[in-house]
Formats: structure tokens, sequence, C-alpha cells
């Protein structure tokens, strides 16, 4: 069975949620959403191990992606994890953005550089948005930020924009589902 086979039709635009393990895809969805428990979030890196979609009201649709680095799996299983996510970016004509979730404690890793060099060859258009802001005092803040700013400007497919969130917080929640509905079909 090939990669592509399992992915549902693509009716609808699609926004997929790409970043590192447990850099809070799914806690960003549930927070965007307003609901708790939409998807499944864990403490465990690498619990989400497929794609899993999420249909918004029959307007938009929300791709959570399998995290990448540090989850304990076998080398077949990563092997076949990024098959799915490269068939996915560079194969869904619906897929209308990525966000690329860059854990805001830390800034761009090099793990995070990659996946951009991944993007811009798949020619998709990327949103950078910074998880758990609350964590971080304001100068480390504006130190991520400034990274963050580097890396979209040295790659052809990412937005200027650069959206912080917290989840826990609610900050640049309303700016993210903004930039969402503004997607979503009408």
């Amino acid at each position: 069975q090939r990669a592509g086979d399992q992915l549902p039709p693509d009716r609808l635009a699609e926004v997929a949620f790409v970043g590192r393990s447990n850099v809070g895809k799914s806690t960003l969805i549930n927070a965007l959403t307003g609901r708790k428990t939409l998807a499944r979030a864990s403490q465990t890196p690498g619990a989400t191990r497929q794609i899993n979609f999420f249909d918004l009201g029959h307007r938009l649709m929300l791709a959570d992606l399998p995290g990448y680095g540090f989850a304990k799996v076998s080398k077949t299983e990563a092997a076949n994890w990024q098959e799915l996510i490269f068939t996915y970016l560079r194969g869904r004509r619906s897929l209308r953005r990525a966000l690329l979730l860059i854990d805001g404690r830390r800034g761009p890793k090099d793990s995070d550089i990659a996946v951009l060099k991944l993007l811009d060859q798949a020619a998709v258009s990327t949103l950078l948005v910074l998880t758990k802001c609350d964590e971080v005092v304001p100068k480390e803040q504006a130190a991520v930020l400034a990274a963050a700013g580097v890396e979209a400007k040295a790659h052809t497919v990412t937005l200027e924009e650069i959206i912080a969130t917290s989840a826990r917080t609610s900050d640049g929640i309303p700016q993210l589902r903004a930039h969402l509905y503004a997607l979503a079909a009408p």
C-alpha cells in the first residue's frame, strides 16, 4: 500500500500542522477549535503516528502531521512516517498552507530548517508559528522571533508574518484563527 492511498479525498482547502515531536501541534489544534479533546495531545513524543484530519464545518480541513525529531520509534517506522509526510506535502492539491510550529522556548532547530527546505521544494506556502510562548520571558521571545524571522526570509515559500502563540493563555490564537478563516471556503 502506497503512503498516499490512506489520505482522504482532497475536496476542501487544507492547512497542515507540521513540527517537531512535542512542539504542541495537537494542543494548538484543540486551542484553535475550542475543543479540548479534538486532537489527542500527549506528553510522549511521537504520539501522533499518522496524519489526522479534522473537518471544520465543511469549510476547512486541518491536517495534524506526525512530529519529527526525537520520537522513540524504529528506523522502518520513521522511514514510513517520512514517506507519508513527503507524499502528502508534494501531492496534495488542496493544501493551501503549512503551519510550521516552532518551540517558542528554543527557536528554529536544524530539523525545522530541513523541513523548511522540504516545504520550499514542495512549493507549499508556509507560516511560522511559535508555540509555548507563555513559558518565555519577553527578552528571550524577541530573540526567538528574530531567529525565526531570519529563517522566514531565507525560504521562498515562507510568509513574513510569524505568529507567537500560547494554548494556555490564548495569546496569538485569535490572530491564527483569522489567518485560517481567510483560507477557508466561504
